[in-house]
């Protein structure tokens, strides 16, 4: 596989009455290297390549890479991008895309996510069943919040 060849992703699309939740395999990325674009009923997943110096080893077979990655998907319903929620963990991307009320008009969201933790990281949208608009940082500073039960 050549270096620069873009690899396309394979996606699985679960639907919800209010949602829909995407999942897609990014081997070997950082959170910071994946870039989500949503514009109404398109969603646009990108990852950077990774490791660049890979390519200058003697390599034998080369079946995958780390990166880049490229899938634009189109939904059967338009969502709301600004209350998307995207987690990364064991090199699987998942987003949770609300979908947008009837006379909610499509407009573009752009982000990439924020490492919590080594390759794992998460932008946070909404919270709660009836999706209430939040962002990462305030989403962890009500976890922060909450008293920890005892270890039993």
């Amino acid at each position: 596989m050549s270096k620069k060849q873009t690899q396309q992703l394979p996606v699985r699309i679960y639907r919800s009455e209010n949602q829909f939740a995407l999942a897609a395999p990014l081997a070997g990325l950082e959170p910071e290297d994946i870039r989500i674009t949503i514009n109404g009923k398109q969603v646009t997943i990108h990852g950077n390549q990774r490791g660049p110096r890979q390519h200058r080893l003697d390599l034998l077979q080369a079946e995958w890479s780390v990166g880049p990655y490229h899938r634009e998907i189109e939904l059967p319903e338009t969502v709301d991008g600004s209350l998307a929620n995207a987690t990364y963990g064991n090199g699987v991307l998942v987003l949770t895309l609300p979908k947008a009320g009837a006379t909610a008009k499509p407009a573009r969201t752009e982000f990439t996510l924020e490492a919590i933790r080594p390759t794992r990281g998460e932008r946070v949208g909404h919270v709660g069943h009836d999706i209430r608009p939040t962002t990462t940082k305030e989403h962890w500073a009500r976890l922060a919040e909450i008293p920890k039960r005892p270890a039993v």
